[in-house]
Order: structure tokens, then C-alpha cells, then sequence
């Protein structure tokens, strides 16, 4: 279920691996205005012009990560209900697992995810869908989304499942990782807004269908 580019290609300002190489990311990420270490958590916080029915549902389908993220790319079925493969292009011959859980009436999209391996999804990014309207007077939603440091981050507890024993290890980057999720946050709200705006679906089919 592979994104396809052609209906991001009229949407200005997108960070993504395809327009932004590796190296010009870090460096943004590096810019202090940007950075904000935490030992323990990272959250950021955006205001979406989108009504929050409409960004939820974008959300709780797995495939839109292939839009919206830097580098999350190529998501199949793994053969396990609920469970997909794909590539994370932050690093060379990566595969990232991905199984989604989301509560309509709370309006949370949890993505479950680890490197390399399936059996234990432990990189978990808690996302949150608020209406504005309560909370800032506006129309539109509020999206929240925080990261745990998990014990994992400082240690790959598979090595021997790597791609090559020199391969950058996710927990590396998590200094950036307020950084760069703003930068995948601005996205979101880049994709949202435009398609909102101009009358658009928001939401789009998977390139790759389930196969059964």
C-alpha cells in the first residue's frame, strides 16, 4: 500500500525522504530552535483545520503513515491479522512492523511498531484526536502525539536480526525525535488542510490492497 506521489506532488512544504535527503534532515532537526532534549518522553502538539471526525479516520488507517511520515514507506501484510510490513527508509534495508489500534469514541490512533521483528512491538506512538472547538475555541481538531522511551531505545534487544552489524539503531536518533516528528507533524497538517480546503477526500485508498 505504497503512497502514491502523484497526489502529494500540488502540496507545498512536505518533508519527505522522496523531495528531502537523509543528511538535509539531520540538520534541520539540529537546528536548536527545533530541538528540545527529554530523557523520558516526547510529545508534540499540533492545530489542524480539518473536523475531527475526518482526521481520525485518516489516522486509523495504517497506509496514510506512507504520506505523512519522513521515511515510512512500502507497508504489505505480513499474514498475521493486523500486521504489516514495510520499510523505514531512515536507515538502509530496514523493515519496521506496524499493527494500528485506534478507539473511535475516544478518538485515539495508537501505531505499534518495532524494527526488524513482529513478534514484539514496543516503539509505540500514542496519538490523539481533539475536538477543537472545547479546547481552543476554534473549529477544526487538535492532534497529540507522545513517545515513550522505552528501555529498547538505548539497547536493540534482536542485534542479530539487523540488516549489517553497523546499522544505526532507532534509539540513536532519540534526541531528534521531537525535532522530527514536529517535521512529520507539519506534514500531517499540510495534507489535511490542503485536501480539506479544496474539497478533496482526505482519506485515500492503499496502493496495495490486502491480498486474501
Amino acid at each position: 500500500m505504497s503512497a502514491d506521489e502523484s497526489m502529494l506532488a500540488d502540496i507545498p512544504g512536505l518533508v519527505r525522504v522522496e523531495q528531502v535527503g537523509r543528511e538535509e534532515l539531520l540538520t534541520r532537526c539540529l537546528d536548536p530552535d527545533l530541538r528540545r532534549d527529554d530523557d523520558r518522553y516526547c510529545t508534540v502538539c499540533e492545530y489542524i483545520d480539518c473536523p475531527p471526525d475526518v482526521v481520525y479516520e485518516y489516522l486509523r488507517k495504517g497506509h496514510h503513515l506512507e504520506e505523512w511520515t519522513y521515511s515510512v514507506r512500502d507497508f504489505e501484510p505480513t499474514g498475521t491479522p493486523g500486521l504489516w510490513v514495510g520499510r523505514d527508509r531512515l536507515t538502509d534495508d530496514t523493515r519496521i512492523f506496524c499493527r494500528v489500534e485506534a478507539n473511535p469514541d475516544a478518538m485515539t490512533v495508537d501505531y505499534h511498531c518495532a524494527w526488524d521483528q513482529g513478534d514484539r512491538l514496543w516503539m509505540i506512538y500514542l496519538m490523539r484526536v481533539v475536538p477543537a472547538g472545547p479546547v481552543v475555541d476554534r473549529p477544526g481538531s487538535v492532534v497529540t502525539w507522545t513517545n515513550c522511551r522505552h528501555p529498547y531505545y538505548d539497547h536493540n534487544p534482536y542485534p542479530e536480526l539487523a540488516p549489517a552489524p553497523d546499522r544505526p539503531w532507532v534509539g540513536d536518533f532519540w534526541d531528534l525525535f521531537d525535532a522530527g516528528h514536529r517535521v512529520e507533524m507539519d506534514n500531517l497538517k499540510a495534507i489535511l488542510e490542503y485536501r480539506h480546503r479544496n474539497g478533496l477526500p482526505v482519506s485515500v485508498p492503499p496502493v496495495r490492497e490486502v491480498r486474501r
